[in-house]
């Protein structure tokens, strides 16, 4: 298959940017998105010019880093996808494809494709862990947590920390992000003796980054790779509001 690419090109933070054209031809439909833009750098490199520079790690849906916005849709329009895993046999032969960075003031560009989102660790930084003594490996009975419970606190931590809630929401909030990892420790008894200072330290950290406020869009939810709900981002409400009576 034959493709047409408009490909946001931008040297640096303080670069205007601008979409650039670029054919990928020959396409195997079985190629990953990332394994594409590959190809064309390959030509790109043959050519003598500059590859266009993307995020990427794992390649497998766990590490969060291909930030990227397809069509204009964070990780493009397949449903519960990452970027590296969504492939060309989504796309039909002459299609013309928009490719950009993640937009958010929280995440600023640092070359064509590639944003610094490293304002999303420094939330977990501030508290997302969890820092009493436990020892040695205790039996897996030892603690009893009701099964709803342990349940959603796994919901929680499918989190892969990727952004695209805050690229697709119109306030850039990392509302669903923060609440998914508070919710994940706040349902454990391990999370429990830390929750009134992470909640708050978190949110905090989150506000002082830039992260706008959540006005209930639900734009978080439809695009999450991992189908986070924004039912967390309730617990995170209730959590600090808990945190501040105490």
């Amino acid at each position: 298959m034959n493709i047409t690419l408009y490909v946001w090109r931008q040297k640096g933070p303080d670069d205007a940017g601008r979409f650039e054209q670029h054919g990928a031809k020959n396409i195997s439909p079985d190629m990953s998105f990332l394994e594409m833009l590959d190809v064309v750098n390959k030509e790109l490199i043959k050519k003598g010019k500059e590859p266009i520079a993307f995020d990427h790690d794992c390649r497998e849906g766990i590490c969060g880093s291909c930030s990227q916005v397809i069509n204009g849709i964070p990780h493009g329009q397949k449903e519960r996808t990452t970027v590296c895993q969504l492939h060309m046999r989504n796309f039909k032969d002459g299609d013309v494809i928009y490719v950009e960075p993640f937009r958010a003031k929280a995440f600023p560009v640092i070359k064509d494709l590639i944003v610094d989102r490293s304002a999303i660790d420094r939330i977990i930084q501030a508290g997302g862990y969890v820092s009493v003594h436990t020892g040695g490996s205790p039996d897996a009975n030892a603690i009893l947590i009701p099964k709803k419970d342990a349940e959603t606190a796994m919901d929680a931590s499918e989190c892969i920390g990727c952004g695209a809630c805050v690229a697709a929401c119109p306030n850039g909030s990392a509302m669903l992000f923060t609440a998914a990892k508070v919710t994940h420790l706040a349902m454990l008894p391990q999370g429990r003796i830390e929750a009134a200072r992470r909640v708050c330290v978190m949110t905090e950290e989150m506000m002082k980054e830039g992260f706008g406020n959540c006005s209930n869009h639900y734009e978080c939810q439809a695009i999450c790779p991992k189908g986070i709900k924004v039912q967390f981002i309730a617990k995170l409400n209730r959590e600090f509001i808990k945190a501040q009576l105490d």
